[in-house]
């Protein structure tokens, strides 16, 4: 009886340590690190479009959706002739993460745009990895008018992909996306050498990112109902995205150009130079053959 008593203290023990840990994946997962102009500036970054160099006129302003209060950066790019963009980022990264970006595409647009997710850089809310965010690009799209450009990156890219149905949008350039939230977050989790297993399952599944949810989410499903064009930009040596998910989801659109840098990871495609000028490259070959021009403010 001793024995019995004391499996159960310790099955009930191991349950209580598993909820535990599984809330803590959920939470973790839901509050990414905020990226802020105060981390960039301490890392020695820009944290503001006009203190790139050179700087780039900014105006910010806020929209509503879902019931919060998300603010954008509103910068005049140097082609009045060119496309609007609309920056989207990933997981615990922030509209500071477009920096490098808008400073190479400057060039090429007329006016660029970007924003903070729910639970990212400055906004409030909760990051739900995907699930809800779309609504948030689409409310963000009618605030700025179109026709426009998406440019998003990792998690944004998946949101680009989900919106490109939208007539609205003339051109999409989706870096570094995955097909399935699960596994990019099992290589993030991999990484920081956290658990990724069981544990990481039943926490996608509390915050409902299991089952039908999953197979609505598959990017390369996605990708199949854009008739726009449709760069993917993707680096060979992705440590959180796998390359053939970006093969997958460019088979899958109907007018895709894949562009993989070689040797390029996850995060410093704008970053390392080499990467960088590859990634201009094939922005700037991109856009003027796929985006239609777009008036100035």
């Amino acid at each position: 009886m001793h024995l019995l008593g004391l499996v159960t203290l310790l099955a009930l023990a191991g349950l209580i340590y598993l909820a535990m840990l599984v809330a803590l994946l959920a939470w973790g997962l839901t509050h990414p690190p905020r990226r802020t102009y105060s981390s960039a500036v301490a890392r020695g970054g820009p944290g503001s479009p006009d203190e790139l160099d050179p700087p780039l006129r900014c105006e910010e302003w806020t929209f509503l959706s879902r019931g919060r209060t998300l603010s954008a950066w509103d910068v005049r790019g140097r082609d009045s002739s060119g496309p609007t963009v609309i920056f989207t980022h990933g997981w615990g990264d922030s509209r500071i993460g477009a920096l490098p970006r808008m400073a190479a595409l400057a060039p090429l647009a007329s006016r660029m745009v970007a924003w903070d997710l729910p639970g990212h850089g400055e906004a409030p809310g909760l990051c739900r990895l995907g699930r809800h965010e779309v609504a948030d690009l689409l409310a963000l799209m009618e605030r700025v008018g179109g026709p426009v450009v998406l440019f998003g990156w990792s998690l944004g890219a998946g949101l680009c992909l989900e919106a490109g149905p939208d007539p609205r949008i003339v051109a999409i350039v989706a870096e570094a996306p995955y097909r399935f939230q699960d596994a990019s977050a099992r290589n993030v989790l991999r990484g920081a050498s956290l658990p990724s297993g069981r544990t990481l399952d039943l926490a996608l599944l509390v915050l409902g990112m299991k089952g039908r949810w999953k197979a609505r989410s598959d990017r390369a499903a996605l990708a199949s109902r854009i008739a726009c064009p449709v760069l993917v930009l993707h680096g060979t040596e992705d440590e959180v995205c796998p390359i053939d998910d970006a093969r997958a989801i460019a088979r899958a659109a109907m007018r895709a150009t894949l562009v993989e840098i070689d040797g390029g990871d996850h995060n410093h495609l704008w970053t390392e130079p080499t990467w960088a000028r590859q990634c201009s490259d094939a922005v700037r070959a991109f856009l003027p053959d796929t985006a239609s021009p777009v008036a100035g403010r």
